[in-house]
């Protein structure tokens, strides 16, 4: 674990920045950019947290390097959305951290549930999502092109 490591909420232009790029990496390097991302990464606080959500960012040494945002989707549903790590410190327990505590702000929100939209593609986040507890359920939403599968967690039972 990365000591100096610090989860912060999402608080200005410069966290805005970072969290478009971070975002912009993996999505360029999988996949491909599709209109929900624009709206969602040019848009963060309108898109994330105005609406009741959150986003929480992972600095080390005061610079960011990873990112989690959660969207709200209704009375006690939020969706986990636009997780990233930067490229070479990926592997070293950041996303842990940071699905922490983007799961301490959902159940501070009130939240009930959380869902996932995700791809096959990203075997090493699905293993991190179904070590929350995470459990595979049908995929009923097109919102992206790649989301090939979807996870949901029920707050009601306790962190694993």
């Amino acid at each position: 674990m990365l000591p100096q490591l610090t989860i912060v909420d999402f608080v200005d232009l410069d966290h805005a920045e970072a969290f478009r790029d971070l975002n912009l990496e993996w999505i360029n390097e999988f996949f491909f950019v599709e209109d929900l991302d624009k709206d969602l990464l040019n848009n963060p606080r309108t898109e994330f947290i105005d609406s009741g959500g959150a986003i929480v960012m992972a600095l080390l040494d005061k610079q960011v390097v990873g990112c989690c945002g959660l969207l709200k989707h209704g009375e006690g549903v939020f969706e986990v959305s636009k997780m990233a790590v930067r490229k070479d410190l990926q592997g070293q327990g950041i996303g842990r951290l940071m699905m922490v505590e983007i799961i301490a702000r959902a159940r501070s929100r009130g939240a009930s549930t959380l869902e996932i939209i995700s791809s096959t593609k990203l075997a090493p986040a699905l293993k991190l999502y179904r070590s929350f507890g995470f459990e595979d359920v049908p995929l009923q939403s097109d919102a992206y092109e790649r989301g090939n599968i979807a996870l949901r967690l029920c707050l009601e039972n306790p962190l694993p």
